[in-house]
């Protein structure tokens, strides 16, 4: 199980991406993001929801693994807010770049409560800030896809 937890941390490997892991992970999420978008909304959520509740499993067997609370490696948290920027927004590839950008930035400068949620413990901690961050994000896309219509 620990095989299985570390791979789904480091998304499929994408961690161990020798600069910017990170943004490795959210790419990571952009890929998922575009070949899902098209899928009823239900089973968008349930993809997001199920990387959150799994992501935060394998983060937390992973911080025990590399004996970190926030090891570098682990990037489903990047995943996961990359897809909470994007939920249901149905953009296209100009808004996905443009979402991606907006998550990098706010997942660097965590505005508050998102720079709050790090210090939980374990998964909960790694995954929270960015799927907080991911939360800001996608207000920031909802308001840019209303008034910007070449991001659809």
């Amino acid at each position: 199980m620990k095989t299985l937890a570390v791979a789904i941390a480091t998304a499929g490997g994408a961690g161990y991406f020798p600069f910017a892991p990170g943004t490795i992970g959210s790419a990571v999420g952009i890929v998922v993001y575009l070949l899902t978008r098209h899928l009823d909304p239900s089973v968008q959520v349930g993809i997001f929801v199920g990387v959150c509740v799994i992501g935060t499993w394998a983060s937390t067997v992973a911080a025990t693994h590399f004996g970190r609370e926030d090891p570098g490696y682990v990037v489903v948290d990047e995943v996961a807010g990359q897809l909470a920027t994007l939920l249901l927004l149905d953009v296209g590839i100009a808004g996905a770049v443009v979402a991606f950008f907006v998550f990098r930035l706010l997942d660097i400068i965590k505005p508050w409560p998102a720079n709050r949620f790090e210090a939980l413990p374990g998964g909960v901690g790694i995954m929270a800030d960015d799927v907080m961050a991911g939360a800001y994000g996608w207000l920031l896309m909802w308001g840019a896809v209303t008034f910007v219509p070449w991001l659809r």
